[in-house]
C-alpha cells in the first residue's frame, strides 16, 4: 500500500520506511517559529528545562505580528520577554517592528520553509505553508518549547483526505472561495486531525498567493495540516528564496484516503462565510444587501500582493461609502512596497482607505480596527467567531478581497460585478 505526501514526509523525518494513520512518531523538525503572543509562553517553558541553548539557532525564528506596534503596556512587556531571550541566546532570525510582517506570509517569502519540510509553529495557521509541499502545522507553546530544546517532536500521523479541483475559475472567484466552499460542505470539524490534500488541474491556474489562501484555512476545517504536491510553479517560486535544500514528495497512486471529494470550480460564484462560523458559507448574492460598517483587506489569509491587486481593481476610480470604513493592511513590508511600486497604495488612498503597517491587528480583535457592538465587518481573514474582531455583538462576514472591496464601495454586501459594472460607461 502506497503513502500520501503527508505520510511520506513524516516517515522520512521519523526515520521509518513507512507510517500509517494513527501511528505515534518521534520526528525531527526542520524549522520552528513563534510570535509575540506565543513566544513568551514557549520561552518560559524552555527555561524550566534548563537546557541552556536551543537545539539549533539557525532553525528558529521569532516574528512579532499580533499586537505590534505594541497597543498597550501588556503587549509591550510580552515583546520585551522575547527580545531579551533573543539577545541572550544570540538568535539570528528575529523580526521586530519595521522588519517584521505577518509570520505565515513573511517566513515563506523569506525562504524559511521549503518542500519536504516538517515545519512547526506556535500558531494555528502554520498550516499555511503546505502550499509549498511541506508538512506544516501549528502546536502549543509547550510543544514548541520541547522542539526548541530537542529539535524533535512527537506527532500522531493524520488520516489524509483529498480534495480535487477541476476546471477554471470565473471572474472574481479566487482560491479563498474554493477553501470556503470546502469548509461550507464538510464543516468546521469535517477534517478533524486530518491532512487535507488539495489536487486537480484547477490548481495549475492558481497563483501561489491563492494556493497559500487554501492551505492557510485548513485549520478552519479542524485539519492537522493542509498540503499540495509541488509543481513547476511552486519550484519556480521557492528556489530563489530557499535557505535549505528541498525534497519533492508526491502521493503514490495507491495511497489510501479517508475521503475523496471532487469539485467543478467553473460552477462556483464568490461566497462569504456568514456569522458566526467559517462553515456558514453562502454565495455572496444570497447575502447581498447586508449593511456594512467596516471592510478589512489583509491577514495571513489574504494580505498578499494578489489580494492588493484584486482589491485595487474594484476600488480604482471609486470611493468608499460614507458610512463604511476600509482598512488595508499588506501582510509584509515586501507586499507593502510592491503595492506602492505598482500604484495600488495610491488607489487605496484615493478611495478613502486607511492603510497600516504589516500586522495581524483587527483579525484577532487586537487593535487597528476593533468592532463596536452591532457593527458589521466584511473581512478577508479566516475566522468570524463571536467576538473575534471586537464586541460580542459585532458580526463578521469572511470573503475574498474583491468582495470586501466591493462592499466598501457599496456600503453593503454585493457581488463585485454590481460595483464594477454600474460605473462602467455604456
Amino acid at each position: 500500500m502506497g503513502m500520501t505526501i503527508t505520510e511520506k514526509i513524516l516517515a522520512f523525518h521519523a526515520g521509518r520506511p513507512e507510517v500509517r494513520p494513527g501511528d505515534l512518531i518521534d520526528c525531527t523538525v526542520d524549522f520552528l517559529f513563534a510570535n509575540d503572543i506565543t513566544a513568551p509562553l514557549a520561552i518560559k517553558e524552555f527555561e524550566k528545562m534548563g537546557v541552556g541553548q536551543v537545539f539549533d539557532p539557525d532553525r528558529l525564528a521569532f516574528v512579532f505580528d499580533h499586537y505590534v506596534p505594541n497597543k498597550d503596556i501588556a503587549s509591550a512587556q510580552q515583546c520585551k520577554i522575547t527580545r531579551d531571550f533573543v539577545a541572550a541566546h544570540h538568535l539570528p532570525h528575529f523580526y521586530d517592528v519595521g522588519r517584521s510582517g505577518i509570520a505565515h506570509v513573511l517566513l515563506a517569502e523569506l525562504g524559511y520553509v521549503v518542500p519536504g519540510d516538517v515545519f512547526v509553529g506556535a500558531d494555528s495557521h502554520t498550516c499555511n505553508h503546505g502550499a509549498l509541499g511541506a508538512f506544516s502545522t501549528g502546536v502549543g507553546s509547550s510543544d514548541l518549547a520541547a522542539a526548541m530544546a530537542l529539535g524533535r517532536l512527537w506527532l500522531r500521523v493524520p488520516e489524509s483526505m483529498k480534495f480535487v479541483f477541476h476546471g477554471r475559475l470565473r471572474p472574481w472567484v479566487t482560491g479563498k472561495d474554493l477553501i470556503l466552499t470546502v469548509i461550507g460542505e464538510i464543516g468546521v470539524d469535517g477534517a478533524r486531525y486530518g491532512a487535507m490534500e488539495f489536487a486537480g488541474d484547477a490548481l495549475t491556474h492558481l497563483t501561489m498567493d491563492e494556493r497559500f489562501s487554501i492551505t492557510n484555512m485548513a485549520i478552519e476545517a479542524g485539519a492537522k495540516n493542509g498540503i499540495m504536491e509541488p509543481d513547476d510553479l511552486v519550484l519556480e517560486w521557492i528556489r530563489p528564496r530557499a535557505r535549505r535544500p528541498l525534497t519533492v514528495y508526491r502521493s503514490d497512486p495507491d495511497a489510501r484516503y479517508r475521503d475523496v471529494r471532487e469539485y467543478d470550480v467553473s460552477t462556483l460564484e464568490p461566497v462569504v462565510s456568514a456569522p458566526a462560523s467559517p462553515g456558514n458559507v453562502v454565495p455572496v448574492r444570497e447575502a447581498a444587501g447586508v449593511r456594512v460598517d467596516q471592510c478589512f483587506i489583509g491577514t495571513c489569509t489574504n494580505g498578499r500582493i494578489d489580494d492588493m491587486r484584486l482589491a485595487a481593481k474594484v476600488l480604482a476610480g471609486r470611493t468608499v461609502h460614507p458610512h463604511t470604513r476600509l482598512l488595508v493592511i499588506p501582510a509584509t513590508p515586501a507586499v507593502y512596497r510592491q503595492a506602492m511600486d505598482e500604484g495600488l497604495v495610491k488607489i487605496f488612498l484615493d478611495a478613502g482607505a486607511a492603510i497600516s503597517t504589516s500586522t495581524c491587528g483587527p483579525c484577532i480583535g487586537g487593535h487597528m480596527g476593533v468592532l463596536a457592538d452591532g457593527e458589521v465587518c466584511v473581512s478577508t481573514s479566516s475566522r468570524n467567531f463571536v467576538g473575534r474582531m471586537g464586541h460580542r455583538g459585532s458580526k463578521v462576514y469572511l470573503s475574498n478581497a474583491a468582495v470586501a472591496a466591493a462592499a466598501a464601495v457599496a456600503g453593503k454586501l454585493v457581488h463585485p460585478d454590481e460595483v464594477v459594472r454600474e460605473t462602467v460607461p455604456a
